[in-house]
Parts: structure tokens; C-alpha cells; sequence
């Protein structure tokens, strides 16, 4: 890494100790899940039991960040690191991003909307916009969303139903993903009752 590089990559943030789940894909299509730890400007370090060979071209859809395309780079002890190549307006968004991150206080119910439940039944199924259908766990719900797990990964901002509700992917958890609901469900009862 050159010296500037260096100097750029701290001015946008010290690595960050967060730590954001996700999935990514090789150039041979297959998908793998992952945890990101030491974001910076220049690169990421992907905790994963899939270790790429040095030099592949990366595309992973992260927590928080949405997608973002990477070069595979050395391995490290649990994963590898990823460098990224970003120049102008792309790695003035990234920075930004990063530093909305570290400011940001970690994920906790304190910044939660309202407050989540394990529900009692807990298997349900998602329907894609193509119409495909596939079963899934839902981890916990509240009235504005849902965590789920499933073996699929929508793209973020993709709209889906689960079970009776529509809402939106809104990020990526470590097995699934999360989904705020477009309708709260009592709004959408409220509705379907006149």
C-alpha cells in the first residue's frame, strides 16, 4: 500500500472493531457467508472458511454497506483479506459510509423502533417478486419488520411477502436477512377489516 493510500485510509477511519455480516460471491458464481472486521477505505479483512486464491474478483453484499466489488488479497488466520481499488465519487461514498458506521452506536435494542418477539410459530416462507417461494425461520418480529433465516439472498431493496406481509430486504444477517414490513401489520389489519 502506498504511503498516500495509507494516509487516505486512516483520514477516513481508524479500522473499525464492528463488526457486519454478509456473502460473497467468486468468479465461479458460488456464495459464501462471512463477517467483515477492519473496514477501512482500502480493504477489509472477510472471516469465512472459504479462502479464495489471491488476485479474484469479488462482489459482496454487506450489512449496512449494500454491495461492493473487491480483490481477493492474502489469508489471514479465520479468513482473508479484500482490497478495494475505489477512486472519486465511489470512494468518497465508501468513506462516508465508514465514518456513518463509526459514529453509529453498535446494533442493540436501544435503537430499535419497536421492541421484537420470538414468535410462536416460527416457520413461514418468502415469496420473491419472480413469484418463487422459499420456506424460512423467522428469528424475531416486531410491528415494523422481521429478522429471517433462509437459503436465499434478495438483493437489498428487494420487495418480498413474508407470509401475508410485503416489505423490503434492509439488510444482511449472518444466515438471512432482514425485512421491514411496508404496512405495519396492524395498519394492514385495520385496513383489510373496513
Amino acid at each position: 500500500m502506498s504511503a498516500t493510500a495509507e494516509k487516505q485510509d486512516q483520514a477516513a477511519s481508524p479500522e473499525q472493531a464492528r463488526t457486519l455480516y454478509g456473502r460473497y460471491m467468486l468468479p465461479d458464481l458460488s456464495e459464501h457467508p462471512c463477517q467483515v472486521t477492519n473496514l477501512t477505505t482500502t480493504g477489509a479483512t472477510f472471516v469465512t472458511t472459504t479462502i479464495p486464491d489471491i488476485g479474484l474478483p469479488i462482489v459482496a453484499y454487506l450489512e449496512e454497506l449494500g454491495r461492493i466489488e473487491a480483490i481477493s488479497d492474502k489469508a489471514v488466520p479465520g479468513g482473508f483479506r479484500i482490497s478495494f481499488s475505489l477512486k472519486g465519487s465511489r470512494l468518497e461514498k465508501l468513506e462516508a459510509r465508514i465514518k456513518w458506521l463509526g459514529e453509529r452506536p453498535a446494533s442493540g435494542e436501544e435503537e430499535r423502533r419497536h421492541a421484537r418477539f420470538e414468535p410462536r410459530d416460527s416457520q413461514s416462507q418468502i415469496t420473491l417478486p419472480d413469484g418463487r417461494v422459499y420456506n424460512c425461520e423467522v428469528i424475531d418480529i416486531s410491528v415494523s419488520g422481521a429478522g429471517i433465516t433462509v437459503d436465499v439472498m434478495p438483493s437489498l431493496g428487494t420487495y418480498v411477502m413474508l407470509g401475508k406481509m410485503r416489505g423490503r430486504v434492509v439488510r444482511y444477517l449472518e444466515n438471512g436477512v432482514a425485512i421491514e414490513f411496508v404496512k405495519p401489520p396492524e395498519q394492514a389489519q385495520a385496513r383489510a377489516a373496513r
